[in-house]
């Protein structure tokens, strides 16, 4: 394990400088999971939810998210996104629905908390475009799988 990196010498929080890093291309990719009643998933796939279709409002919402992230995680910087898309994996055994997310920068730092949010916002969103039918829903195993570039190298979630 490395060292708190958003630590000053006093142990207050603080934006990293990353004025001396590389730049260089980095991704990220996260995923996370939404599970709900089988109605519920049917529905979604027949696109019988009356607030419209559910992934393409979720897909929007995620790309949304990545672009403002640092408006909503205190030290992330903010960065000039080069590339960002969001997949969604319906599994109708389980009745959950995996977003992944993609996101891709040149520059100084790296874009997994972009990738996360983007996850966590596009679920949130199907949640909330569908939670007058089934507020049970559950938001599981948002992670990170994949970032790339910097100094920190290549990560591949076991």
């Amino acid at each position: 394990m490395g060292e708190l990196t958003h630590v000053n010498g006093q142990g207050r929080a603080k934006m990293v400088d990353v004025s001396d890093k590389a730049i260089t291309d980095r991704i990220a990719v996260a995923r996370g999971h939404i599970s709900m009643l089988p109605e519920t998933f049917d529905r979604i796939k027949d696109g019988g939810i009356k607030k419209g279709d559910v992934l393409a409002v979720a897909q929007v919402a995620g790309v949304m998210a990545a672009k403002r992230t640092f408006e909503m995680i205190p030290m992330c910087h903010p960065l000039l996104l080069t590339g960002v898309d969001i997949a969604f994996y319906p599994d109708e055994q389980t009745h959950e629905i995996e977003a992944v997310a993609t996101v891709k920068t040149t520059g100084q730092t790296g874009v997994e908390m972009e990738a996360l949010h983007a996850v966590s916002q596009a679920l949130l969103t199907i949640y909330d475009m569908c939670k007058a039918i089934d507020r049970g829903m559950s938001i599981h195993n948002i992670c990170l799988l994949e970032k790339d570039g910097g100094k920190s190298g290549h990560y591949i979630r076991q």
